[in-house]
This record gives structure tokens, C-alpha cells and sequence, in this order.
């Protein structure tokens, strides 16, 4: 991958419009803003990468488990591919209409204003991306260890070593970094096609697959399968993070996106078939390893080894690409406040934001910490801040509506309006209450709602902030 030579071109821009990459009216500027330097091939592995967890691992044995149906089990998988791409073609028109690092962050400042914006991103920066980087460091840590055992503590000494290895690959550079991820996704997706040849090399076990769709399961559970598609789907929201990077300009994100989510869903697809080929319906849902029992099965102990690596591998790719984009989300909120204004450095060498990827490492490597001493807690906090992330992306969804009523720049538009960001909506407002449903179930609905407080209480102080800057600048003057 080479740097992009030249400035791209840019067309006229309605009044009141902003050009991809740079920062709000009023806000503190940088003296380097983001450069369309990010290979097509490269942005596909990044979405690839951060979506293709070490979720497709675990999810199918228990959608299998809950639907108790081969048909009704693939219909979940379906369903999710296609309230995905709806949300994704929504997110495409926002992308390549409002192209910018801060990704969806800008969007809901563009629709709703800096302060709810705040706390979404407060939100993620708090929780949800350092969060999912601690938990992925876990796991990676987990596998590791019984590859290479560090000692009592091994799997935290494993985390915090990749999170700081992986940090200093960010720092180098997007292309340093993208090279990384692009590597890993090829290999994590050569992994699971490994089950797939696996899945479909061995005989299937003796106790037949019921017939597709032989038995209907009730519609709560059918919602639950949903959830757990749904929750392994996750993630093709942060290509907005890389819009204003994307080289041929933004129309070529909508392209990225819609290619990155075929080949997920292809993946997927052949994973769920080839497991329940390998294992039958009752041995998939039975299973708390489903691939490993597979590999088990069709190249012995060697196998099942192989695929904790896999494992490993494959929250390292996520591990890498939420760095990537959740320090582009950093980098935008910085630029929106001017106390914050410290993080909204952009090195125009490397294409990356140093201090915001500073930032979020630290507090990434903070829960790393914590998650050793208060490993269930840590878990709560970090799971059931998914109420949260589903009511934003709720708003997301309606910031389509918002901002094509305002005469939005040019661009993609999403097809059969009003209909797919209706659906997008739908869904992500079902996963909300089923979110805070299940958080209140388990009595740590609290959780979300003291996130979101404490974040409040810091966009007072930085109001604060602001004023009093503001204050003593005109006393200078």
C-alpha cells in the first residue's frame, strides 16, 4: 500500500456542509487533518476484521440451542445479514454524505447537537471500545496460555503485553497497522474456512437433523436467536470511522461496506452449515466449543488445538481494528471540545491520532488491570453497556431522517427509502429493550444508566471548562 499522491478533488459543498475529514465550525483546529490513504482492500479488512470475532466461535451452538431448528436456525443468520445491510446502507448514505474521522459520533453531533454526541461518545470511550479491547485481550490471553503458559497470571500478562504491542503498531501508522490487520483478517477467514472443509470432510454423526423447519419455537426465543446473530454481526457500524480516509473519495465507502458484509455473511453461512453437518443440530447446540469439537472430530487433539489459536487470532483482529477506529472517535470528540483539545493532534506522516490512541491504550489497559481483580464485574460493566450502544444507534438511524430533511450534501442514497432505515430502526430499538430487559434481569441495568451519569457530569465540567477558557481569552484580549 502506498501514500495517495496529490490532493483528491472536491466538488462544491451546499452552505453549511463540511468537507470529509475536517472539524465543526468553532472548534479548535489541528494542524493535520486525515488523508484519504486507506486502500479499498484495506478498509474491507478492517470492517472484516473488527466484525469476524471470536463471536462466530460460540454464537452458532447457541443459536442452534435456542431455535431447536435447522430452518429457523439459518432463517436467524439471514435475518441478521439482511437488518445488517440494511443498517449498513444506511450508514453508506450518512458516510459518503458527511465523511468524517468521528464516524457515527459526527453524525448524531450533525443531527441532534455536540452534547448528545458527547455522551456516545463519552460512552464508547469510557466502555465500549476500551472495554471490547480488554475483554478481546482476554480471550486472546486465555488461548494463548494454553499454548504458552506466563504463569498464575498468564492470560492478564498475555492481554497487556498485545494491547501494548498492538498499540505501538497503531502509532507507526494506518498503513503499518492496516497492513497488520489485512494480514490477520486472511488468515482468521482461512481459519474458519479450515471448520468449513473440516464441517463437511466428516461423516455425519448418527442421530438425524431434524427437517428444516419441522418445529416452530416460540417468538421470544426466535427474538433471543436474533439478539445473539445480531450481536455477532456487530461491528460494520465503525467503517464510518475510516469514511474520510478511504481513498477514491467517499462514494467509495458504500462499495466497502456492502463488500465487507457479503463476505461475512458467506462466512457465516458456510461456518453454521458445516458445523451442523460435522455435529448434528443436538450435538451444536449442546456444545460450549462447538469449532473445537469439530476439529476434534476430523483431525484429533492436533486440531482442537489449532483452533484455539484460531480463537486467538481472531480477537487479535478485532483487537487491532477497534484501535483503529476507536481512536478516530477520540480524535472527534477532542475536536469538538476545546478542553479536550489535546487529543485532536493528527500526525499527517503516519495518519493516525497519537494522543487519542494514547488515551484509549490507557484506559484499555486500565480495565485489562481491573478485569483481574474484579473479573465479573468487569464483565457486567462492559456487557450490559449494550443498552446503551443500541439506543444510539437507534438515533443514528433516525439521523438519516434528520439530516436528509436538511438538503445534505451529495451522495449515496440508500434504496428503497423510507422503508430500510425504518427497518435499521426497528431492529436496533428491539435490541435496546431486549438489552435492558436482559440487563435488568441479571440486576445491572444500573450499570448503563451510571455510565451515562457519570459522562453527563463530565460534560458539565467541560461546559464549565469552555466558559472559563472563553472567559480569559476576551480578559487577555
Amino acid at each position: 500500500m502506498t501514500p495517495a499522491t496529490g490532493a483528491h478533488p472536491t466538488r462544491p459543498r451546499p452552505a453549511g456542509s463540511l468537507p470529509p475529514g475536517s472539524l465543526p465550525p468553532g472548534n479548535p483546529s489541528t494542524a493535520a487533518q486525515p488523508e484519504r490513504i486507506v486502500s479499498i482492500f484495506t478498509a474491507v479488512a478492517i470492517i472484516v476484521g473488527i466484525v469476524i470475532g471470536a463471536g462466530i466461535f460460540k454464537t452458532p451452538s447457541m443459536v442452534a440451542g435456542v431455535t431447536g431448528d435447522p430452518g429457523w436456525m439459518f432463517a436467524a443468520w439471514i435475518a441478521g445479514a439482511v437488518i445488517s445491510v440494511a443498517g449498513a446502507l444506511c450508514y453508506a448514505e450518512l458516510s459518503s454524505r458527511h465523511a468524517h474521522a468521528g464516524g457515527d459520533y459526527h453524525f448524531l453531533e450533525l443531527a441532534y447537537g455536540r452534547h448528545l454526541a458527547f455522551l456516545y461518545a463519552w460512552a464508547k470511550a469510557a466502555v465500549i471500545n476500551t472495554g471490547s479491547i480488554a475483554l478481546l485481550a482476554f480471550v486472546f490471553g486465555d488461548y494463548m496460555s494454553k499454548v504458552i503458559s506466563l504463569g498464575p497470571h498468564s492470560a492478564a500478562i498475555w492481554a497487556l503485553a498485545v494491547v501494548v504491542v498492538l498499540t505501538v503498531v497503531n502509532l507507526i501508522g494506518i498503513q503499518a497497522s492496516g497492513k497488520v490487520q489485512t494480514t490477520l483478517t486472511i488468515v482468521e477467514v482461512l481459519g474458519l474456512l479450515a471448520v468449513v472443509v473440516a464441517g463437511f470432510s466428516v461423516q455425519a454423526p448418527a442421530e438425524a437433523t431434524p427437517a428444516w423447519f419441522s418445529s416452530t419455537p416460540p417468538m421470544g426465543l426466535i427474538g433471543l436467536s436474533l439478539v445473539f446473530v445480531l450481536l455477532t454481526f456487530g461491528g460494520w457500524n465503525e467503517s464510518a470511522f475510516i469514511s474520510a480516509e478511504v481513498r477514491g473519495g467517499p462514494g467509495k465507502i458504500v462499495f466497502v461496506i456492502l463488500v465487507s458484509l457479503a463476505i461475512i455473511t458467506v462466512v457465516y453461512l458456510l461456518v453454521n452449515a458445516a458445523l451442523l453437518h460435522g455435529l448434528g443440530l443436538k450435538g451444536l447446540g449442546d456444545s460450549k466449543a462447538a469449532a473445537a469439537d469439530l476439529m476434534a472430530v476430523a483431525f484429533g487433539p492436533a486440531g482442537q488445538q489449532a483452533i484455539g489459536l484460531f480463537v486467538a487470532l481472531a480477537a487479535l483482529t478485532s483487537i487491532n481494528a477497534t484501535m483503529i477506529v476507536g481512536a478516530r472517535s477520540n480524535f472527534a470528540l477532542a475536536a469538538s471540545w476545546k478542553p479536550l483539545g489535546f487529543m485532536a493532534s493528527w500526525r499527517q506522516e503516519s495518519g493516525t491520532p497519537v494522543v487519542a490512541m494514547l488515551v484509549q491504550s490507557v484506559v484499555a489497559l486500565a480495565l485489562v488491570v481491573f478485569g483481574m481483580f474484579q473479573h465479573d464485574g468487569f464483565e457486567a460493566m462492559v456487557e450490559f453497556t449494550a443498552p446503551v450502544f443500541w439506543s444510539f444507534l437507534f438515533l443514528v438511524g433516525l439521523a438519516l431522517f434528520r439530516l436528509r430533511g436538511r438538503g445534505a450534501p451529495e451522495g449515496f442514497r440508500v434504496p428503497l427509502y423510507p422503508f430500510t432505515p425504518l427497518l435499521f430502526c426497528a431492529a436496533s430499538a428491539y435490541l435496546a429493550y431486549s438489552s435492558i430487559n436482559y440487563a435488568a434481569s441479571k440486576n445491572a441495568v444500573h450499570i448503563s444508566f451510571a455510565v451515562m451519569a457519570v459522562g453527563l457530569m463530565v460534560m458539565l465540567l467541560l461546559n464549565l471548562g469552555e466558559r472559563k477558557l472563553t472567559q480569559s481569552r476576551s480578559t487577555a484580549s
